[in-house]
């Protein structure tokens, strides 16, 4: 699976239209889906987007919540609140008004990357709110457990030494 990583910066023209970086594009590409699903962030000042696979693993997960639950109550309003976007041939979305006043975003849209999804920010918002996160992270020794590695697959006809690794 194909990450979104880093942080670009894009402008916003007079319609609401904004280019979508082109590493982020490319992750969609192979999807049924070629654009975005948005929708406002509930923690931040920002709006939370992603392709159509990991859109499908989010509802997947509230649906997998007991039937009738408040949590799942709550959390379906993801999915009440998404925005389809799809991109124009020149790689643009359409950011809908009321998402880009959630976010504060007028002329300017920052595109974080967050490995599965990434956030649309107003630059200045993202600068204030979000750049202290890792010296916070810093601060107070955040560590991350990672899973094991998984064996890469072995080429057809091919033996494991044969990828260059050893």
């Amino acid at each position: 699976m194909a990450l979104l990583v880093g942080r670009h910066v894009n402008r916003i023209d007079r319609k609401g239209r904004v280019s979508v970086p082109k590493p982020f594009r490319d992750v969609f590409q192979g999807q049924g889906f070629v654009g975005l699903y948005a929708y406002p962030s509930f923690k931040y000042p920002a709006i939370e987007a992603m392709g159509e696979d990991f859109m499908a693993r989010l509802v997947a997960a509230i649906d997998d919540l007991p039937l009738y639950s408040e949590e799942r109550d709550d959390l379906s309003a993801i999915v009440e609140n998404t925005h389809r976007l799809p991109c124009d041939t020149e790689g643009r979305v359409v950011l809908p008004p009321e998402l880009l006043d959630h976010a504060g975003i007028t002329g300017e849209a920052l595109f974080a990357g967050r490995g599965g999804a990434l956030q649309i920010w107003d630059p200045a918002t993202y600068a204030r709110d979000r750049e202290p996160a890792f010296e916070r992270a810093r601060a107070r020794g955040v560590t991350l457990r990672l899973p094991p590695q998984q064996p890469r697959p072995v080429p057809p006809g091919g033996t494991p030494d044969s990828t260059g690794e050893g």
